[in-house]
Order: structure tokens, then sequence, then C-alpha cells
């Protein structure tokens, strides 16, 4: 009861120009829809594959990748909003300087080279972290099985 909850895949936007737009409005009219939740006062906190790396810290090899959907500045302006409206990186908060991935290219053998990108994230509105309620946050990519690795989150009890 003392928070919600949304565990979302936001779209892809690597299949042209169509798909960049449609993916960049997903991003605006889901954290409006928010934002509605927000203020009135409630916490959320929302997890998913963001399928934008936010900052050159979260992908292997930024200056090639800049014209490449997933670390385009559009898209990347997009979570620079999100942050300037409240919400909260929660790895990057708790991990400024670490240098983690939670997605790789099945090609190149890009995980056992770990050319990776941080694509999955856990974002929570400021008041979380004000109270002291998020106790850590972790990506831990030394699960194998999928193109992704688990990310989590350690909630406190409310203080």
């Amino acid at each position: 009861d003392d928070f919600i909850f949304f565990n979302i895949y936001f779209p892809n936007g690597g299949m042209g120009e169509d798909r960049l737009r449609y993916k960049l409005d997903f991003y605006k009219d889901f954290f409006a829809y928010l934002d509605e939740y927000k203020t009135e006062g409630k916490s959320l906190i929302i997890t998913g594959d963001y399928n934008t790396a936010h900052n050159e810290i979260d992908l292997k090899n930024p200056k090639s990748n800049e014209n490449t959907s997933g670390f385009m500045r559009v898209e990347r302006d997009c979570l620079d909003r999100i942050v300037a409206d409240g919400y909260v990186d929660t790895f990057r908060h708790l991990y400024p300087d670490m240098i983690r991935y939670s997605w790789w290219t099945y090609r190149f053998k890009a995980r056992e080279r770990n050319v990776g990108w941080r694509l999955d994230y856990f974002f929570t509105t400021l008041d979380l972290i004000e109270a002291g309620r998020i106790q850590d946050a972790f990506i831990d990519n030394d699960v194998f099985g999928s193109d992704h690795c688990p990310v989590g989150l350690i909630l406190g009890p409310e203080c």
C-alpha cells in the first residue's frame, strides 16, 4: 500500500523514424500518466527495459553508438527529463561510477567481452530515496540465460 510498482517494456526505436517517434511519445505519455500519481503524493517504482543507455558510463562504446537507437541524444534527453521531473535512477544514485551492463547483443561474443549496455533500470520517486527506503540496487551480470541480466532493488521498511 505504500508504493505503486510498474514493470514496463519501453519500445525499441531502432527500426526507423516512425518507431523512434513512437518510443519518444511513449516515454512522454507514460511519464505524464505517472505524474498524476506523483501529484497525488504516491510513491512510485518503475522498472523494466527502458531501451536507452542514459549516459556514456552506461555502455561500452559511447562514441561509436552516438547515432544508434538506444543512445541517440534525443532518447537520452527523455531520460534527462525523467530525472529533472524528480525520478531517481536508483543504481546510478547509489553507484555513480560503477560500470555495469544489463544487456549484450548475441553477436560478436559481446557478453564474453563485456561489450554491453545498461538498458534496464529501477527509477523511483525522490520521496523513497529521501525516506531511506532504497537500501540497495544491483545488476547481477553473472546470471546468464538471456541477452539481459537481472537488475534488482532492495527496499527497507518505511522510516
